[in-house]
């Protein structure tokens, strides 16, 4: 079963405005619930194939270059070098 939660949120005039001409009879939604859950759904889209993109750009650096570049790294090797980026924001 899941749980939901409701959120209050507050808009200027201009965001305000824009919700209410996407949310009424000629909008694309129903109500401002469901155009809430899309754009949140929308946006965790974006970032789930933000991600696949820069795995794919790695994988594909990583797969050019010529074999004697390999060299072995442990698992704690990588997650330590990850851990260095993500406090960096890379």
């Amino acid at each position: 079963m899941t749980q939901t939660t409701t959120m209050t949120v507050r808009l200027n005039a201009t965001l305000s405005e824009f919700v209410a001409a996407n949310v009424s009879d000629d909008g694309a939604y129903e109500n401002v619930s469901e155009y809430m859950r899309d754009l949140i759904r929308r946006d965790m889209e974006r970032k789930q194939q933000a991600a696949f993109e820069r795995l794919k750009t790695e994988l594909v650096h990583a797969f050019s270059g010529p074999e004697t570049a390999y060299r072995p790294l442990s698992a704690a090797d990588v997650i330590a070098r990850n851990t260095r980026r993500d406090l960096k924001g890379t």
